[in-house]
């Protein structure tokens, strides 16, 4: 059997807690099948909703990002716990379920914490974002058509405070959810670590996870069946499969929308390269079982 790192995009959790709280008890299911086939299993999360949520509540205290990271941790963690254990004890599965509130080592010097590019939060008219800039100072950015959302810096994962420990809780059985909202950005600093204010990429921080602990596979899950190029248009293709080598090619036409697609393929391919016989897939999550054995989903491969 497989060690699988399941990367959960924003359709498996709602915006709300209650909305997520009953959302996830659908997400629990495909992750459910994977391990009832015997399979490995570690789930990364995104929390763009959830941090900007808890980022604006706290904003009368000024409570700096790296906290409230950690909350979304929380919180969600709690949510997939449940649900997930649920799922377990209706198969008759007897397995423990453990949330790491997870750090996640990035440089100081990283050019990307002066150039906010990261989308959090709920989504906002033009009106409503302009207002935003002026009240508050915060970058707002439009995000894939769909209104305008705040944007913060996104450093790059460089290491995971807590991979001893997750290896080692993966080794004895248990299924980890970590590197939530992808992990709370922290610098080294003297005997300990410093939170920075930032969100990384989840899939970054998915891959980076998935490669530190030896997973075989990254099943990055969204709201499509497979990666397509020239999305959207008449000639668009949906692709089973993808080498390294195509997906640079597709990157550099621009094939991928950044705020999207681009950062799960990014993730994808540096996971697929970084050991022979490693491989990515981007699915939905509703065909996670059937994407690992090549019914759907999008494969990344090393060739």
């Amino acid at each position: 059997m497989s060690r699988i790192l399941i990367a959960l995009g924003g359709n498996a959790l709602g915006d709300t807690p209650k909305e997520q709280f009953e959302l996830v008890k659908e997400t629990a299911k495909p992750i459910v099948d994977l391990i009832e086939k015997g399979h490995e299993v570690i789930i990364a999360h995104g929390n763009g909703p959830q941090v900007g949520m808890i980022n604006l509540a706290m904003e009368e205290i000024s409570m700096p990002f790296p906290e409230c990271i950690a909350m979304s941790q929380g919180y969600i963690g709690y949510h997939l716990q449940n649900r997930i254990y649920e799922e377990l004890n209706r198969r008759n599965i007897n397995k423990d379920v453990v949330t790491i509130v997870t750090q996640v080592v990035v440089d100081e010097n990283d050019e990307d914490l002066q150039n906010p590019t990261k989308p959090i939060g709920r989504f906002y008219s033009k009106e409503e974002a302009e207002k935003l800039v002026i009240a508050k100072g915060y970058k707002m950015m439009e995000d894939s058509g769909r209104g305008y959302r705040r944007v913060v810096a996104s450093p790059k994962p460089i290491d995971i405070v807590e991979k001893e420990c997750i290896k080692t809780l993966v080794k004895d059985g248990h299924i980890v959810i970590t590197v939530g909202g992808g992990g709370i950005p922290v610098v080294k600093k003297d005997f300990g670590y410093e939170g920075v204010n930032g969100v990384i990429d989840k899939d970054f921080a998915s891959g980076k996870i998935a490669e530190l602990v030896d997973a075989d596979y990254l099943f990055v899950l969204t709201a499509v069946d497979r990666i397509a190029i020239n999305f959207g248009k008449e000639d668009q293709i949906n692709l089973d499969k993808m080498s390294i080598e195509e997906a640079y090619r597709y990157i550099e036409e621009g094939q991928f929308a950044p705020g999207s697609m681009l950062p799960k393929v990014i993730a994808a391919v540096n996971f697929a390269k970084s050991r022979k016989g490693r491989q990515a897939i981007i699915a939905s999550l509703e065909k996670a079982k059937e994407a690992l054995v090549g019914e759907s989903g999008t494969i990344i491969y090393n060739s």
